[in-house]
């Protein structure tokens, strides 16, 4: 199975030349440390930043430079600090060209819900429905099953909703999948999983086509 860092290097394979990626709270910020060598992307960060590079060695870092997550974060040369209201100027202006998120639950055709878990405590919803409505491509970046074992990609979500029928593709600890009207298609699985595996853990529809490649890193 894949680690958390090793989901955001297959997800940072997905990242292409020129674009604005908005990153999300957990394995998500991690994406920023495995940007590939010779491609040039603007990191958007939610609270008011453009620019954002790697995670800070313990010499750089500033406490007063932070992600939407609280993390502390470098910037780039030519990056720019603004408002939180003009962040979302830009996210819900459909400036960002993928937005990659953490998701408690996603069903087969694309629902993503991540936002709360009813009875438990929450300070708000964040910016991630502004993102899922405005994206032009999300990603997830999850862990396949719940700390009890239970599939947590779903015929349908069973948690308070996100957004509806936007995701584009996931990344767990076990496989890269697609999500298409049909269900969700299997790319791709983590070294030393095997189909059953993947088939076991998934509640929804799995779609699997011809031999099925391992995840390079």
């Amino acid at each position: 199975m894949l680690d958390k860092h090793g989901i955001a290097k297959r997800i940072a394979k997905e990242v292409k030349n020129g674009m604005y990626v908005n990153l999300g709270i957990g394995i998500p910020t991690l994406v920023a440390n495995y940007i590939p060598e010779g491609i040039e992307v603007v990191l958007q960060s939610e609270n008011g930043l453009l620019g954002m590079g790697p995670f800070p060695t313990e010499a750089e870092v500033d406490a007063d430079m932070i992600n939407a997550g609280k993390q502390t974060i470098t910037t780039l040369p030519g990056s720019s600090i603004f408002s939180s209201a003009d962040s979302f100027g830009m996210i819900r202006g459909e400036h960002v060209d993928l937005t990659i998120l953490g998701a408690m639950e996603v069903s087969e055709n694309g629902d993503i819900a991540n936002w709360k878990i009813p009875g438990k405590m929450v300070k708000g919803m964040g910016g991630a429905m502004d993102l899922v409505a405005s994206a032009k491509n999300i990603i997830v970046a999850m862990q396949h099953t719940s700390k009890d074992g239970q599939s947590k990609l779903l015929k349908s979500c069973t948690l308070p909703l996100t957004g509806l029928k936007c995701v584009k593709k996931i990344v767990t600890d076990l496989a890269v999948l697609e999500v298409t009207d049909k269900g969700f298609k299997l790319l791709e699985r983590a070294p030393g999983v095997s189909v059953e595996d993947i088939q076991k853990a998934t509640e929804g529809t799995l779609i699997i086509e011809g031999e099925i490649p391992e995840i390079q890193l």
